[in-house]
């Protein structure tokens, strides 16, 4: 008899493969990294893939979805269910460390719970000012540095 897993990539193995699959907000960064990728797991011959949004309205859930099953189809997996889970709501405390560091180098000041950027991604700097409380994209604010003069977006806390 064949095992299971002798038929079957292991869920780490998917996870793997889906850690190369960027946001297409921010490419920097994967979907494994952002925290949205919730689960994976065999249910039978199925692949099952939990994901839950950044948030309810997010307009790039869709195009996520695709690149997920393309990742996935490209490697072999040809019976997959994507679940779209909304509870528990994604928090910025589900952002690896490794991409809060990848956010930071690309100029992008990662979510601090204190509200704000603890330091200027560009040149570390903490005497920062609060442009505008909407930056790139929704879950974004827009910040400047006071010492460089440089703007950055900084990933609101969520």
């Amino acid at each position: 008899m064949v095992s299971e897993t002798a038929l079957h990539p292991t869920p780490a193995q998917v996870m793997a493969w889906l850690d190369e699959v960027p946001d297409p907000e921010i490419p920097v960064i994967s979907l494994v990294d952002l925290g949205i990728i919730r689960g994976v797991e065999w249910q039978g011959e199925t692949l099952r893939v939990t994901i839950t949004p950044t948030y309810s309205g997010c307009p790039a859930t869709s195009i996520i979805a695709m690149q997920v099953e393309e990742a996935l189809r490209e490697r072999g997996i040809e019976k997959l269910e994507l679940k779209r889970q909304i509870a528990p709501a994604w928090t910025t405390d589900w952002i690896s460390d490794e991409g809060r560091a990848k956010l930071e180098e690309y100029g992008i000041a990662p979510p601090q719970p204190a509200g704000g950027p603890a330091r200027c991604p560009h040149c570390g700097a903490d005497d920062l000012e609060k442009i505008s409380q909407f930056g790139s994209t929704p879950c974004k604010a827009q910040w400047r540095c006071k010492a460089c003069l440089e703007p950055f977006d900084y990933f609101k806390c969520i």
